[in-house]
This record gives structure tokens, sequence and C-alpha cells, in this order.
């Protein structure tokens, strides 16, 4: 039962990743190049897809990730605590910052800092979230 849960975290850990990686190096580069108004226009409609997309599994590799860490602990703690941190990244940046996106509260001219600041966040999530995914393979 162990092995079989440590296998499904790894594997939604794994999509976790991939999915950041794809989101860090196509989409960033792509909104980075838009003007502000394409930028806004635009998040009306990608903004939420994307959150539906990422929310359910950013907790799921969350939970699972727990969830392991508690039954099998060892190694799995530390993937649990990575886990736990880039969840705690959404609500220390992201969450505040997509907020600004959605609702164009941000200044067109303050947009490409926001950008550089948001990507920076987001490297930092998708290294943490590989490290725990590197972990999590080698348990």
């Amino acid at each position: 039962m162990i092995e079989i849960l440590t296998i499904i975290t790894t594997a939604v850990i794994g999509l976790y990743a991939g999915s950041l990686l794809t989101e860090g190096m196509i989409l960033v580069p792509f909104w980075r190049r838009m003007s502000a108004e394409e930028f806004f226009g635009g998040h009306s409609k990608m903004g939420p897809s994307l959150f539906r997309y990422f929310a359910p599994l950013t907790v799921l590799a969350v939970m699972l990730s727990v969830l392991t860490a508690i039954l099998a602990g060892g190694r799995h703690v530390w993937v649990a605590g990575l886990c736990l941190t880039a969840l705690a990244i959404f609500f220390v940046y992201f969450k505040k910052a997509n907020q600004s996106f959605a609702d164009h509260s941000l200044s067109n001219e303050d947009l490409p800092a926001e950008l550089a600041r948001w990507s920076a966040w987001h490297w930092t999530r998708t290294v943490i979230i590989i490290a725990a995914l590197l972990i999590s393979v080698s348990t």
C-alpha cells in the first residue's frame, strides 16, 4: 500500500513540476513580450483556466505528500515540507499578484517589473517542486 501511495505521490509531483516548467518556459516569456493591453485582456481569459488547473494539482501534491510523510516518514517528510513551502509561496506572493492582474489594479507601466518579480517567484517555486520530485524519486 505504501509503495503504491509513494508512486502516485511521485507521479503527481512530477506532473506538477512539469506543469510549472512549461508555464515558466513557455507562458511567462510569452506574457513578458506582450503589451500591457494584450496581457491584461488575455489574462481575463487565461488566468481563471490556469487557476482551475494549478489549484487542484497543487492541493493534490500537498495532500498526497503529507499523507505519504505521515505513513512512510523518512525522506517523504522533506518532500511534504517542500510541497507545503510551494503552497505557502502562493499565499505569500501569487494570490495578491494574480489578483492585481485580474482586476487590472496594476498600472501598465508597472506591469513589466511585476512580471519580472512574478517570474522570479515562479522559478523559486519550480525549483522547490523539482527538488521535491528528485527526493520523491530517490526514496
